[in-house]
């Protein structure tokens, strides 16, 4: 019985990222929602772009070492597995964010960056959902509605969707995340 109970467990870590620290997606939202004062309310280049991409930075190092943390605590591996395949799934996404939030700013509509940040975050999110706890297509597919209002409502609620989302949305689902999974 031990056995099975081993092989059970080990195929449930398997097929799932449990590592995320709920704790560290928490903090990734308090820090947003940092950034989203710091930032103010009117999209455009310059320091507003600054500091949002100061925060994407922030929010990836707390996000690798607080999964570090929780990996090493759990004595399951890093690399291999469904955290490497979550990130590859979740890469693409945010490859063509860069891009477009580059050809957005081209153009001179930064009031859409905000929405497309939220919709293509949302979509490697949902991406890396077959690698992923239960918890995170249902957050991926929040932060794309969330990015879709902020798209297609009033230019001047966009950065105000985007707090709620990458500030509100990982303090809440880290929460969740912290409670069902562990840290």
């Amino acid at each position: 019985m031990a056995d099975l109970d081993f092989i059970r467990r080990t195929m449930e870590r398997a097929g799932s990222v449990t590592t995320f620290s709920g704790w560290g997606l928490g903090l990734i939202g308090l820090t947003a929602l940092g950034a989203s004062w710091l930032a103010g309310s009117h999209p455009a280049g310059g320091r507003w772009l600054g500091v949002w991409i100061g925060e994407a930075g922030l929010a990836l190092g707390i996000g690798v070492l607080t999964t570090l943390w929780k990996a090493r605590a759990m004595g399951e591996p890093l690399l291999p597995g469904p955290i490497r395949k979550f990130a590859l799934a979740l890469a693409p996404a945010l490859a063509v964010g860069a891009v477009f939030t580059i050809a957005l700013g081209r153009a001179g509509v930064w009031p859409l960056v905000p929405g497309v940040w939220l919709v293509l975050y949302g979509a490697g999110l949902v991406s890396g959902a077959a690698f992923a706890a239960r918890l995170v297509p249902i957050m991926g597919a929040v932060f794309m509605a969330f990015g879709a209002i902020a798209l297609l409502g009033p230019a001047w609620a966009a950065p105000a969707f985007l707090a709620l989302g990458f500030g509100g949305l990982h303090i809440g689902f880290g929460a969740l995340i912290a409670r069902r999974h562990g840290g």
